[in-house]
C-alpha cells in the first residue's frame, strides 16, 4: 500500500487509479485487522502512507479521475474517521522523483507542469 501524495494531476492513469485501489484496501486493513497499528508499522516507517490524509487524499483522486472522465463508484464508508488515528508523514519529493524514474508517463505528466 502506499499514498504518493504528489498532486494527482502528476500521475498516469496507472498509478492515480493503483493509488485509489491502494486507499480502499488500506481501509479495509484498518476495519479488519485485529491490531491495525502493528500491521501497518513497516509502511509507517517506510513513510508510504499518512492516516490522518486518507479521506482527504482520497477526495482529491476522486476529483482528478472525475476530471479524466473515469466512472468512480466506491466512496469511503462514513465510519471512517472514528477509525483512523493521525500517524504517518510521506516523502513527497522522493515519490515525485521516484515517479518521473520508474514511469514514463508520470514524467511526460511532471515535464508539462
Amino acid at each position: 500500500m502506499r499514498m504518493w501524495m504528489v498532486d494527482p494531476g502528476l500521475l498516469c492513469r496507472q498509478h492515480l487509479l493503483g493509488e485509489h485501489r491502494e486507499l480502499h484496501t488500506l481501509v479495509g486493513t484498518i476495519r479488519h485487522s485485529s491490531n491495525p497499528k502493528r500491521t501497518l508499522r513497516g509502511f509507517f516507517e517506510n513513510k508510504l502512507i499518512e492516516l490522518h490524509n486518507l479521506r482527504n487524499r482520497h477526495e482529491q483522486l476522486v476529483f482528478e479521475m472525475e476530471k479524466r472522465k473515469y466512472n468512480h463508484q466506491s466512496p469511503l464508508p462514513e465510519d471512517l474517521d472514528k477509525l483512523i488515528w493521525s500517524e504517518g508523514v510521506v516523502d513527497k519529493e522522493y515519490n515525485l522523483k521516484d515517479l518521473r524514474e520508474r514511469c514514463i508517463e508520470c514524467r511526460k505528466l511532471q515535464e508539462k507542469k
